[in-house]
This record gives C-alpha cells, sequence and structure tokens, in this order.
C-alpha cells in the first residue's frame, strides 16, 4: 500500500503512474486476452484482476478480447463461460472484441511485411522448420525459401488464404535473423495453413490463421492499449511484438510482465486440465477439486474470498509458489462472516436417551450465526433418539479426549448433558448404538449446581432428519507440484479426493437452496450441489474447519 494515498502500489502500477506523468500516454486502457479453448482457472484470477484494476484505478479501459486465432481449439461454449466468470468476479469492460475481428487487417499488415521483403512463405515441412530453428547455443539455419522475391511470395501468400495448399504444406514467416541469441526471433511463423474444422465465427471464410505472437501485438496496436500486461513467459517475446509494430511504424503498447499465479498441489496448465476431463479423471471442468473457477464456484467458494486471495499474494516479478492453504484461510474467513450455522451430522451413530419420554419432542433455540447477530435465531427439534458423530465417541479414550466415552458426560449443543451408560456392538464388534442418560436441570447447555464438562458436540434429532449425500474433498494432487514431469500430474493423482458420504441434516436443511452455502457445526463450510433432488439434497464440502483434535490425532499424540 502506498503510505502516502493508501493505495494499492506495485511495480507496475509506478510504470503505469510515470507513463501517463511523463505524456508518454494520456489514457489508460488494458484488455483481457483469453484464448476461448478451456475454462477459466485460478491463475487466470491474477492476470485478470491486475488488467481491470489497472484501468479502472486510472479511469481508463478495459476491453475484453478473445484471442480466437486456433479453430481447433476453441468453442463458443467457452466464450460463454469465460464471459459469465469474469461478472462473477466483479469485472467490467466497455467492449468485447475477437481477434477473428480483425482477420483482414491482419492480412494486410501480413502482405505489408511480404512487400517490404520482411516475410516470406516456407515450403519446410513442421520437422525441418524445428530442426534448423537451432538451439539456445547455436544458431539457426536459413530456410533455403528464405530469399523468394516479393512477387512469389505475394502470390504464394495469396494461395495459402484461398485454400489451395493443404495443411501443414507452408507457412508465412517473418524475416528476422536466424542467428539471433532470442529463439524468437528466428524468423518466427506469422500465418499457418487450417481448413477444418471451420472457425466458430468466421466459419469457413479464411483457410490461414495467425499465430499468437502475430496478432497478440498487432491486436493490441489496432485497438490503442496502453499497457499489455501479461505473465512473464512472455517477456522473451516482447522485442517480436516490439519488432513487428516498429516495422509497421504503427502505435506501440507497453509490455510490462509479472509472475503467474502458481499453487502448490494444483495443476495450472490448460492443456493438462483439459486432460483430466477429457480422459474421465475428474466429473467435467466444473468438478469441485478442479482449480477452474467452475469448480470452485460448485465447492461453494465465493468471488470475494478468491480475490482477497488474489489481494493477499500480491504483483511480484519473481517466480513464486503460493500456498493453496492460504487460498482456503480467504475461504474460511469470507464464510465465517455470511453462513448460515447448521447442525448435520456426516458419519452418524445412534444415541439412545433412555430417559428421555418417548413421546416427547422440544424445541431448543439456536444462533444462526454469532459473527452476524442479525441472522437471528431458529428452532432445532430434540428427542429420545439422536445422531452424533462416530468421532465424537471413543469406547476406549485415548489421552486428552473429551468427548463421549462409557461414564463421561458431554453438553449437546443447545440442549441437555448427557452421560454414555451403554455400548450396542455388532457380530464384528463394531460399536453400532449408544446408551445415555440426560439430566433435564441442563436444557440449553448449563448446570444448575454449576458442574462443568469439557466438550459439547452437535447432534440431530433421528426423528426429524433429513437424509442428505455429502461429498468430502481432498486434494486432488497429493504432490506438492504435480507440474513436475510431463506425464507426472497423472501420475500424483490422490486416489481419496472425493469421499461421498450419507448422513443427516436438521429441519432446517431439508430444502435448501441449490448454491446456498452453510456452516456444518464443528465439521467445516458446505455448499448444495445442483445435484440435488428434492428427497435428497446434496452437500459439497467447501473447506473443512481447523480441528485440533484431528491434528493432535495425525500426531498420534
Amino acid at each position: 500500500m502506498s503510505p502516502e494515498e493508501n493505495k494499492p502500489t506495485d511495480f507496475i502500477r509506478e510504470a503505469v503512474a510515470e507513463d501517463l506523468k511523463s505524456g508518454r500516454y494520456t489514457y489508460v486502457r488494458t484488455r483481457l486476452p483469453p484464448e476461448p479453448n478451456g475454462y477459466l482457472h485460478i491463475g487466470h484470477v491474477k492476470a485478470f484482476m491486475i488488467d481491470y484494476l489497472i484501468a479502472k484505478e486510472n479511469n481508463g479501459e478495459l476491453i475484453l478480447r478473445f484471442d480466437d486465432t486456433n479453430p481447433t481449439k476453441e468453442e463458443t461454449e467457452f466464450v460463454e463461460a469465460i464471459e459469465d466468470d469474469a461478472r462473477w468476479l466483479g469485472i467490467e469492460w466497455v467492449k468485447v472484441t475477437y481477434a477473428s475481428d480483425y482477420f483482414n487487417e491482419l492480412y494486410e499488415w501480413a502482405k505489408k511485411l511480404v512487400l517490404m521483403g520482411k516475410a516470406y512463405v516456407d515450403d519446410q515441412t513442421p520437422e525441418e522448420v524445428s530442426k534448423n530453428r537451432g538451439t539456445l547455443t547455436e544458431p539457426g539455419v536459413n530456410s533455403p525459401y528464405r530469399d523468394r522475391d516479393v512477387e512469389e511470395n505475394m502470390d504464394l501468400l495469396e494461395r495459402m488464404k484461398n485454400g489451395e495448399f493443404p495443411d501443414g504444406s507452408r507457412i508465412l514467416r517473418a524475416k528476422i535473423d536466424m542467428a539471433h541469441p532470442n529463439i524468437n526471433m528466428r524468423d518466427p511463423a506469422m500465418y499457418r495453413i487450417i481448413h477444418n474444422p471451420p472457425h466458430h465465427r468466421t466459419g469457413d471464410t479464411w483457410k490461414i490463421y495467425p499465430m499468437y505472437d502475430w496478432s497478440h501485438g498487432q491486436n493490441d496496436s489496432m485497438e490503442g492499449i496502453t499497457h499489455s500486461l501479461c505473465s512473464l513467459e512472455y517477456e522473451n517475446h516482447r522485442p517480436l511484438y516490439e519488432w513487428f509494430l516498429d516495422q509497421l511504424g504503427v502505435f506501440k503498447p507497453r509490455q510490462i510482465e509479472f509472475s503467474r499465479l502458481n499453487m502448490n498441489y494444483t495443476v495450472m496448465s490448460k492443456r493438462k486440465l483439459r486432460r483430466l476431463v477429457e480422459e474421465n479423471r475428474v466429473n467435467g471442468w466444473d468438478d469441485p477439486r478442479m482449480p477452474t473457477l467452475r469448480g470452485m464456484r460448485r465447492r461453494g467458494y465465493t468471488a470475494e474470498a478468491i480475490l482477497d486471495f488474489i489481494r493477499r499474494v500480491g504483483v511480484a516479478k519473481n517466480y513464486s509458489v503460493s500456498d493453496v492453504a492460504l487460498l482456503e484461510e480467504c475461504v474460511r474467513d469470507d464464510l465465517n462472516k455470511r453462513a448460515l450455522r447448521r447442525m448435520a451430522v456426516i458419519r452418524p451413530l445412534k444415541v439412545v436417551i433412555d430417559n428421555y419420554p418417548d413421546d416427547l419432542a422440544e424445541e431448543m433455540d439456536a444462533i444462526n450465526n454469532p459473527e452476524d447477530p442479525s441472522a437471528g435465531t431458529r428452532k432445532v427439534p430434540f428427542s429420545k433418539v439422536i445422531y452424533i458423530e462416530q468421532d465424537d465417541f471413543r469406547e476406549v479414550p485415548p489421552p486428552k479426549y473429551h468427548r463421549l466415552f462409557p461414564g463421561n458426560e458431554v453438553r449437546l449443543r443447545y440442549a441437555y448433558f448427557i452421560r454414555c451408560t451403554d455400548v450396542v456392538k455388532d457380530a464384528n464388534g463394531n460399536v453400532i448404538e449408544i446408551h445415555a442418560t440426560y439430566d433435564p436441570a441442563t436444557r440449553g447447555g448449563d448446570a444448575q449446581d454449576g458442574r462443568k464438562v469439557k466438550s459439547t458436540i452437535h447432534w440431530v434429532s433421528a426423528k426429524h432428519a433429513k437424509e442428505v449425500e455429502v461429498r468430502m474433498y481432498d486434494r486432488l494432487f497429493n504432490k506438492e507440484n504435480p507440474e513436475e514431469g510431463e506425464e507426472g500430474f497423472l501420475n500424483c493423482l490422490n486416489p481419496n479426493s472425493l469421499e461421498i458420504l450419507s448422513g443427516y441434516v436438521e429441519p432446517a436443511l431439508a430444502s435448501p437452496t441449490v448454491g446456498s452455502r452453510y456452516q456444518f457445526e464443528r465439521l467445516g463450510y458446505f455448499c448444495v450441489d445442483p445435484d440435488s433432488l428434492p428427497e435428497k439434497p446434496v452437500f459439497n464440502q467447501t473447506v473443512n474447519l481447523k480441528d485440533t483434535w484431528a491434528k493432535m490425532e495425525k500426531k498420534g499424540k
């Protein structure tokens, strides 16, 4: 934060401010350039918010421009999803454009470079082009077609455009320097031939399509983008973008690079995410285990929590990896303020309160959200038979265990003290039922004689409970860096990333609205899934609560 103005500051904001002060630009215009070949993921949010906030903070404009230069991967479905997710984040733009809007202008500018002797048609195969490009330590080799005259290049380019040649048989390349230390400057491709499939917007009109490195900078220039803000992998491409603009003598945006968002236990490669979907390793792009915004929305993450995470990560130039636990903490902080509390038992264990009247049913007053007094209270029914969590009972308690065990007394949340008196087991020795007694004088959770209990547990009345499906999620990968290696991410998929349970909830959750979020007391935050049916709601675990006892047990203490 800037101490003078109490505003966020970083090297990008400082550079933009200097450009305005020096008169390099008199306005600010940025753009979001997503490729419509998949759904947005958490990594895109950082880039999107940098572009959006830089424009907004300087009374500028943001353009949403889809990079639709590769018809083999792009679909209208992704365009609509990207717009929807961006709006969900609160991003506003002045207009939506497409790289394909400028195909005619791009082609005319390409012809201009050919006429200037700065571009040529190459007949080498893709394998030959790659082989002759050289390495980081060895220069490339000039194409045998590099010195074609202008007339021949113009004729071949027009025939490429008209679809006279098969895919991959020719490309248009810029003529720069095959010995340049920056490999991106070694006669990069500008156009390739693609006959099918038809483009999602232009249909069969075009048979050649611009490469990203050709369209990107030129589109920015055509739209008067002042600041092209992108991640560090494009830093080595900047000299090429500037070379094109210099040759053409057109408006030149300023490109500024920042480190992309990386998170542990997470894959950010769209290509790898696509494989997870297409190989059915997850249940679609909106699987709650996916780092896509669709997945996070379905899981119950809020836009506010995601944006808080991006704010905490900050803007930097150096490579870094953010902890997914920080994102989870942002989600907890946000939901803690807004989520209504409800009682649910997801691994039920039956408890019979022997001295409670068989036909009695009482209503207990329960708080909806202690963080929000305006949320009020609700009535929760109580009866002779209840369900508690299996983890809240131990027949033989370990040290420092204060929940229910034979002879021990605990408080039932909002209800009574109960004491375990007996245990019922099945033929295999598993505990299937607990018997207990209650103290009628402890209604509301306090004893009139002043005695104390060391644990409070939640419960659901068996007579009034609603059966639900609960989907418990863990991290999709069990390796901190699943991006290592081409196939490595598939080898470290967590086989226990999804556990489906059948549990019970209090009557207030009998007919929940899809997308609504709740805190299941003592368990975590949950969101109602679209798969819910009237007879059986489905809840997705959003994020767990911090559980000191679970950590102690895990450590074996």
